[in-house]
């Protein structure tokens, strides 16, 4: 099969497009130093041609609803349309559980993310994921107050990317599903706590305080809304394992 990879190059997208090759797939990949620009749909039709499915883990740094709505619906809508041109077979999107839980900041960006794919010609399939082991790196490096490293209390149930790469591939080598089942790591952590024990493991001796930040999402995800269903399937790798491989 040839599968197309938007964001191919990202945290997710870059060991999806690994999990292509492994498969024994060829891997088309879709981002702007490839010479395609999802936003204004430069250069996908001519990417597109005979890709049998198109993985789309494209996505934008930003805390704005309103910049988060425009990427996501514009990009994902070019990335469809041209889907349809080229005769794909099937679009797999990844999202994130609990969005409709908490509609807001980023996450309204991907609820309206998730509405385009539903009203897609080209049968899909929606794969909600929680957050990767990645995200403790992540808010480290984001949560700041001057010289301080701040560590925002959530719940979480954080999942290795390689393992989400893998469930993606699988998906668009089979038939569409429409909405998967939730996928997320095998146990739950406290946020703050993964970023205090990723601070460690990269050498960082500095504080790592505890906060509650007062955005709606991070309320809602201290109050457990960005958890995984009951009837979730599950990676294997714990943070803990992940932690333990990053240079220290």
């Amino acid at each position: 099969m040839k599968i197309a990879i938007a964001g191919g190059t990202g945290v997710v997208g870059t060991p999806t497009a690994e999990a292509v090759s492994r498969a024994g797939h060829e891997a088309v990949i879709l981002t702007r130093s490839r010479g395609v620009d999802l936003v204004t749909g430069a250069g996908l039709d001519a990417a597109l041609e005979g890709v049998d499915a198109v993985i789309d883990t494209a996505n934008i740094t930003t805390l704005s609803a309103d910049a988060a709505t425009e990427f996501f619906t514009t990009a994902t809508g070019n990335l469809v349309g041209a889907a349809e041109r080229a005769g794909v077979r099937h679009v797999v999107l990844l999202s994130i559980v609990g969005i409709d839980r908490i509609p807001v900041d980023y996450y309204a960006g991907k609820v309206a993310q998730e509405k385009v794919m539903e009203a897609s010609p080209v049968p899909w399939t929606i794969q909600r994921a929680t957050q990767f082991h990645e995200f403790a790196a992540q808010m480290f490096a984001r949560a700041k107050a001057g010289p301080l490293h701040l560590a925002p209390r959530a719940r979480t149930q954080p999942v290795a990317a390689a393992e989400v790469g893998e469930r993606l591939v699988a998906l668009a080598a089979s038939e569409p599903q429409g909405r998967a089942n939730d996928f997320a790591g095998p146990r739950e952590e406290a946020l703050d706590a993964m970023i205090k024990t990723y601070a460690k493991a990269i050498g960082y001796r500095g504080w790592v305080p505890s906060i509650s930040l007062p955005t709606a999402q991070m309320k809602g995800m201290r109050a457990g809304l960005a958890l995984p269903d009951p009837e979730a399937d599950h990676g294997h790798q714990t943070f803990a394992e992940w932690v333990a491989t990053q240079h220290r």
